[in-house]
Order: structure tokens, then sequence, then C-alpha cells
């Protein structure tokens, strides 16, 4: 009898321990998810981009040259960009991933991702591109200063958004759709 009374007792506070337990699963799973969507999200972003601007005709050496997406020292996509862009085109152009340790304003690339490395090779890389025909896209705030690039991730109610520096992409000649503009945080409108 007194088993059965033990049992009983103990029963709602397994129970409830138990719902903690999962509660906790829970919430550490949907921390991880966020994490884990950040790259993908990022990733989806940097393929899309490419739709929404117009590189003169000189940044590319034929009709059916490849726009080359260029990611530049620290990769946080591994092989999901790759997985992502795999037999897709933007217009006539394949396109293509390449990983870089440094870059010039030479290498070929028409966009750039540059994570949020606060080094001073990552300042130059983005000063040597600076007024030239290539996309940059970087983590950085305004806050940083010059070194950011045409397009900046940022986080906004935990979710991944965008600011574009319009006034920096017609330095180098690109033009970004109003469309891409539009869904942007914050527009420095061009001069």
């Amino acid at each position: 009898m007194h088993a059965l009374r033990d049992r009983a007792r103990r029963g709602p506070r397994l129970v409830r321990l138990g719902a903690l337990a999962l509660a906790i699963a829970a919430a550490t799973s949907a921390a991880a998810a966020l994490e884990a969507t950040e790259p993908a999200i990022k990733a989806a972003y940097l393929y899309k981009f490419g739709f929404f601007v117009e590189w003169p005709q000189a940044a590319f050496t034929a009709d059916n040259s490849p726009i080359n997406l260029c990611i530049v020292g620290n990769d946080p996509f591994g092989s999901l960009l790759d997985d992502m862009v795999n037999g897709q085109k933007i217009g006539a152009r394949p396109v293509v991933v390449r990983r870089m340790s440094t870059i010039a304003a030479k290498s070929g690339c028409h966009i750039v991702y540059m994570s949020n490395d606060q080094n001073a090779q990552a300042s130059a890389a983005l000063a040597s591109l600076r007024g030239s025909d290539v996309l940059t896209v970087t983590d950085r705030t305004a806050d940083s200063g010059n070194n950011v690039g045409i397009i900046n991730f940022v986080m906004k109610d935990n979710k991944v958004r965008f600011d574009i520096d319009d006034d920096a992409a017609a330095s180098g000649g690109l033009t970004i759709s109003s469309r891409l503009l539009n869904l942007a945080l914050d527009v420095k409108p061009r001069h």
C-alpha cells in the first residue's frame, strides 16, 4: 500500500520534471534553429541580390560570363551556398561561388561577401574595392565608418535585414533596383 502512495506522489513530480526537460530542450532547439537559419538566410540573400543589380557591361568579358559570388575570409556558409546556387542562373549568366583569402579590385568577382572580421586586412580589402563595379556585402554596420560594404546585413527583431549604400553603388557604376532599395531598412541615397 505504501508503495502505491509513493508512486502516486512521485508521478506528478516526474511529470513536472519531464515537462521542464522538454521545455528546456525546445528552447535550446529554437535557439539553435535561429542560429542555423541566419547563414541560410544570408546565403539566399547573397544569391538573390544579383537579380536586383545591374553591372556595367565592362564588368563581364562576354554576354554569358558567370556572375562570380566570392566569399572572402571566414566562410559561414560551408556547402549551403554552393548547394543553393548549383545550376542556377541570373539572366543568362551562371552563378559561380569562389572562396578567397584576399581580394583586389581586378579579382573577377561581381558579388563579394566579407563576414564581420574587424581586422585591418578586411578593411584594406573593402577600401580596395570601393568605387569598383563589385557589389560588396558585409555584416558591418554604419558605425564601422568607411569599412562597410554597399549592402550590409543587420539583425533587427531577430531577423536578418540589410542596409544599402546606393551612393557607393553608383560610384562603381552599379544600379540597384528600386524593388531592392524598398526592402532595405536604411538607404544612403545617390548624390
